[in-house]
This record gives structure tokens, C-alpha cells and sequence, in this order.
């Protein structure tokens, strides 16, 4: 590797030893439920990328601090790596019970069961599911969640646990590396606010209210009738805004409004940027209204959760208007807060995919858009929205007053100068474009390699909008048969919601210069 670039190959072996460190940490899970033909898989799944790791750390020990270019790709590299690496327990779990080994005992499953577990021995569904869990997509490859071993089903909602913080996040935290690089990798993964001046207390901080929201989401869950291992699960998803379930239908398979209703406030507690959480938790309430990102998510929730309910009522898809909100309310929020939690599915009611076209409109529209930047969300994320939106508004009226006059762009409690407002401007407008540009390029993909008139137009839009806003739900595309391209398609989309498109355009320049394939 160039020298210039060993600061990256130090950064990303770190941040393989870490993901070494959580896959040991499922090992008591499989104790606690006597899965004890998962261990040798386990062992090997954490000793790669913990050699991998020491290899390369050991390799860069000296590099220098990482600059913003190396933050970029170490974000870009290091979430790729990880999710690369995070597929070896699903692969080598479900390749253990195919062969079977006499002395560890493995279970003999048929049915759906054997084809649900079956599904990860492709190695590409394997790096799929991992992928969508460290992302918070929640797009999943198997046909039934609750066939799983519980290892797996573990696995699964640790690494959208981890992924709904951040990995880098995680990685500081633990090396508690002081200096600037540490700064600079933070904001590599989307983050620009900081709860204390020093980054490793912020991310120690950010850690410290995670755990204790998702202890009290645990609680609320089982409180309002989750079986425990349920609420473990689900609170964990629904507070990382992820969406991976235990069992085959997500929330609808408890077909129950109290655990409905009781899921919101925990989608909406993943939405809120942690800074503000901070803040509140110091008895600071008013920010629940004074910070731009936090009032226009609860206006947005409320205006989109009305307008759904009301579309799906007057088009006949429920009969009565509490069947109306309690759907229209849970997916809208779901949707935005990029959760992807269903409780519209067939067994129990009306699917997404068959909901009227404006209605899955609306759903996308709350995809694409997101909630809070700071938060676990995905999608473009409200404060760029609130730019745009403001950016414009300032550019029009700048017609009507005099030339001389000297005109500040208010965004928040923030007054930008002209040159700080064209910058932010001309980011949120780039990252909102490319946001767009990939969307239509997958989804033209998609339309030339599903089955013909299997799906709609909308259909599609909304599952790669899903995906690429790190949502999760699905119109019924994503799964064990989709097309190996669309597969492909829908790994990049992850990656680059995730780390808001442009660390993975860094990347892949750099690694096109470096094979001559682009000057």
C-alpha cells in the first residue's frame, strides 16, 4: 500500500480487531441456549478479522494522524470491511449445520427452515444480510426469521445495534485515541455535533444514553406483552432504527395495537439527534421545540401519519379510522425514522406493496427525507432538507432588496455569512442530487432484470428508496431470489446511504486512479 495511504490500513485493522471483539461477545448467547454447534464457527469468524486487523495495524503503526481524505475512505473501507468480515458467522453457521459434523451435534432442519438457514451458505446473501444489519437497512435474505438459530438471530440485531451508532463511533470509544484524527474520523461517518469539546467523551457519552434507552425500550416492549426475548430484540432494532425482526412477519406477527403503539415512542427516541438527548436528559426540555431538526421531525410525523392514514381510509384499504391510524401512524414513522418495522403485511392485513400508489408515495417520501442528522437515521436527513428549503427562500428574496444590503442565511440558532451559506448550500444540494441520481440508476436497473409485471413502477421506487435510505421495508422484491445483479445493486446502495454517498466516491476514485482507470 502507498505510504500515503497507511493511515487508512491502520484504521481499518482497528476497526476489524473491534469487530473481532463483538463477535466473541455473541459467544454467551449461544452458552445461554445450549447452541453449542456454533462455536467453532464463531471462534473462526472472530479469529480472521482479528489477524486480518493485527496484520495491518501492525503493518501502519506509524502512520501519521488521518487527514480528511483518509477519513473519508477509512469510513468508506473500514464499513465495507466490516460488513465483509460480520457475514463470516452467517456463512459458517449455516455451512456447519448443511455438513453436519458428528461431534458438534448440529440441528437437522427441513422445510423453511432448512431453506431460511440455507439461504447464508451463498456467500453473497451472507454479506447482504451483513450489510443491511451494520447499515440499519434491515432488508433481509431470509424467507423466515424465527427458524434461526438464536445465534443468528443475536447476531443479527447486535450488528444493527452497533451499525445504528456507528462503527467508527464504537472503534473510538474503546481506543480513546486523543488528538485530531479522532475528530476527523467522527465526521467521516456523517457527524458534525459534539456533546463535549474532547471526541472520545462525546462517543462515550453518545454510548452511555444508547445503553440506557435501550434498557428502558427493553422494558417498555416486554411491558406491553413481548415475550422477553422479543423486546430484547426489537427494542434494540427499534432503537438503532435498523428493523431486523425475530420472527416472519416483523411487528405483525404479535398483531397487537398496544406493542404497535408502544414501538413508536422507540422509533422516535432513534430519531432524535444525541446531542439533543443530551441535553434533555440535563433537564433542558425546551429543545424539544427550539431545535429545528427535533420540530420539523414531530411535524413531520404528525403531517405524514395523518395524511397516510387518511389516504389508506378513503381508499378503502381499512374498514375503520382506528385500523386507519394505527397503520397509517406506525409505517410513516417506521418509514421516516428509517426503521422499517412492518406491521402492513399479508397473514394479518393489507401489505405495503399492495397499499394505493400515493400511499407508498407517501411512504417513500418519508424514506427519502429521514429524520435527524446525529441520530441513527438514514435517508437525506431534515437539516439538509431545512437548507435547501431556506437556501432557496434566501437565493429568491435576494432579488427584491437593495445590492448594498448585507444579508445573513438563518439556519437553526446558526447566522451564516455568504460564503458559509453558499458551502452548506452547495453540499446539501450535491449529496440530495447524488441521493437521486443513484436512486433512478437502480431503479432503472431493477425494471430491466425483475421478472415483467410482477411489480410496479412504484413497487420498485420504493424498495430501492428502502434501501438506499437504510429503511427496510420492502414491497416483497428483496429476498433469497431476487436477482444476483439486483443483489449487487442493492449492497452498493447500503454502503453509500449510509456514509452519505460521498466517502464512497472518495474511495472509489482512489482506487480507480491507483488501477489507472480513471485520471
Amino acid at each position: 500500500m502507498n505510504a500515503s495511504y497507511a493511515p487508512v490500513g491502520r484504521d481499518v485493522g482497528r476497526m476489524l480487531q473491534a469487530l473481532a471483539g463483538l463477535v466473541l461477545i455473541t459467544i454467551p448467547v449461544s452458552l445461554v441456549w445450549g447452541e453449542y454447534y456454533v462455536l467453532p464457527a464463531l471462534l473462526l469468524s472472530a479469529l480472521v478479522p482479528l489477524a486480518s486487523g493485527r496484520l495491518l495495524t501492525s503493518a501502519f503503526q506509524d502512520a501519521s494522524d488521518p487527514g480528511k481524505l483518509h477519513g473519508m475512505m477509512v469510513a468508506a473501507a473500514g464499513w465495507f470491511s466490516v460488513a465483509l468480515f460480520g457475514s463470516l458467522p452467517l456463512l459458517l453457521i449455516a455451512w456447519t449445520i448443511a455438513l453436519d459434523p458428528v461431534y458438534l451435534d448440529a440441528p437437522a432442519l427441513n422445510g423453511r427452515a432448512a431453506s431460511t438457514v440455507g439461504a447464508f451458505r451463498n456467500p453473497l446473501n451472507a454479506v447482504f444480510e451483513s450489510m443491511s444489519g451494520f447499515t440499519g437497512t434491515g432488508l433481509t435474505m431470509t424467507d423466515d426469521e424465527s427458524a434461526l438459530p438464536r445465534t443468528l438471530q443475536w447476531w443479527r440485531t447486535f450488528i444493527e445495534w452497533i451499525g445504528g451508532v456507528g462503527v467508527i463511533v464504537l472503534t473510538t470509544a474503546i481506543l480513546a485515541r486523543p488528538g485530531s484524527g479522532s475528530l476527523t474520523l467522527y465526521e467521516s461517518e456523517a457527524r458534525s455535533e459534539k456533546i463535549h469539546p474532547s471526541i472520545v467523551s462525546t462517543v462515550r457519552t453518545i454510548w452511555w444514553i444508547f445503553l440506557l434507552f435501550t434498557f428502558v425500550s427493553i422494558l417498555v416492549l416486554w411491558l406491553a406483552g413481548m415475550p422477553l426475548w422479543g423486546a430484547i430484540n426489537h427494542a434494540m432494532t427499534g432503537l438503532a432504527t435498523g428493523g431486523f425482526s425475530i420472527t416472519d412477519n416483523s411487528i405483525a406477527t404479535y398483531d397487537s395495537a398496544v406493542i404497535d403503539f408502544a414501538l413508536i415512542p422507540v422509533m422516535i427516541l432513534g430519531s432524535i439527534a444525541f446531542p439533543i438527548h443530551y441535553l434533555i436528559l440535563q433537564g433542558d426540555l425546551k429543545n424539544l421545540y427550539t431545535d429545528l431538526q427535533t420540530r420539523w421531525m414531530f411535524g413531520f410525523f404528525g403531517a405524514g401519519s395523518l395524511l397516510l392514514s387518511a389516504m389508506v381510509y378513503t381508499s378503502g384499504t381499512y374498514d375503520s379510522w382506528f385500523d386507519a391510524v394505527r397503520y397509517g401512524l406506525f409505517q410513516f414513522v417506521s418509514a421516516m425514522s428509517c426503521t422499517g418495522f412492518q406491521t402492513a403485511v399479508d397473514s394479518t392485513n393489507v401489505a405495503l406493496g399492495k397499499w394505493p400508489a400515493q400511499a407508498q408515495l407517501t411512504v417513500t417520501f418519508g424514506m427519502v427525507v429521514g429524520a435527524a442528522a446525529g441520530s441513527t437515521v438514514g435517508g437525506i436527513k431534515l437539516i439538509r432538507l431545512a437548507t435547501l428549503v431556506k437556501g432557496i427562500r434566501h437565493r429568491i428574496t435576494d432579488v427584491f432588496v437593495p445590492d448594498t444590503a448585507v444579508r445573513r442565511l438563518q439556519i437553526d440558532d446558526r447566522r451564516l455569512t455568504e460564503e458559509e451559506a453558499n458551502r452548506e448550500l452547495g453540499e446539501a444540494a450535491i449529496i440530495s442530487v447524488l441521493w437521486f441520481v443513484f436512486l433512478a440508476l437502480t431503479t432503472f436497473v431493477l425494471l430491466l432484470v425483475l421478472p415483467e409485471n410482477q411489480y410496479t413502477l412504484e413497487n420498485v421506487v420504493f424498495e430501492v428508496a428502502s434501501a438506499q435510505g437504510n429503511v427496510g421495508l420492502s414491497s416483497g422484491i428483496t429476498g433469497p431470489g431476487m436477482p444476483t445483479v439486483g443483489k449487487l445493486f442493492f449492497l452498493f446502495n447500503m454502503w453509500i446511504g449510509r456514509l452519505e454517498i460521498i466517502p464512497v466516491l472518495v474511495l472509489l476514485r482512489a482506487l480507480f486512479t491507483r488501477g489507472g482507470l480513471y485520471r
